[in-house]
């Protein structure tokens, strides 16, 4: 036995090539594939994820963007402008309906944001996401291709949209800084 297999470092790099896995597989292939290299690393491969590994590993950057999008719908939903704004970071880019919108800061979101409108305009009820796939990341961007839906007060489909998001932070907080969108 050499020195080098005695290294804590010794196998990492075939240990992180292992790891990485095709956006199609998803977030959930790749939670399962970090918590298994957590549990080598520590020396219990054989055993159980702890919730500790789960905490550690949804300290990551996707999972901080997956928080924030789970927070986006949720305001979005309950049609609560302020929340929103909160998932957003600024200046704040929309690219839809042939249009590119930028907003400068929160309070020129907020004052263009008139939910009640949206909603009798389109007869909207809510939406859901319907798929998300991480398709590029790094420490301080994740880029995050989205499928969702729209329902009517009844729960009927209205329409299904592809969108694009990049989430970065800002001053040290999470938000949405861009969306483009095949939505209206």
């Amino acid at each position: 036995m050499n020195s080098d297999s005695l290294s804590p470092t010794a196998g990492m790099e075939s240990a992180v090539a292992w790891m990485k896995v095709p956006a199609s597989q998803g977030l959930i292939r790749r939670l399962q594939r970090l918590l298994l290299l957590l549990a080598a690393l520590v020396g219990s491969a054989g055993a159980a994820a702890t919730d500790s590994d789960v905490i550690a590993a949804r300290g990551t950057a996707e999972a901080e963007a997956l928080a924030v999008m789970d927070a986006f719908l949720e305001a979005f939903n309950g049609s609560d402008v302020e929340a929103w704004a909160d998932t957003l970071v600024f200046p704040h880019v929309r690219l839809a309906s042939g249009t590119v919108r930028i907003f400068g800061d929160r309070t020129e979101f907020v004052a263009a944001m008139d939910m009640a409108a949206f909603a009798a305009n389109t007869g909207w009820r809510r939406s859901s996401w319907d798929d998300m796939q991480i398709v590029q990341s790094s420490p301080d961007k994740v880029h995050i291709r989205v499928r969702f839906s729209r329902f009517d007060a009844e729960d009927n489909l209205l329409a299904s949209y592809d969108s694009l998001y990049i989430i970065e932070p800002v001053d040290g907080r999470w938000g949405v800084r861009a969306r483009s969108s095949f939505a209206p």
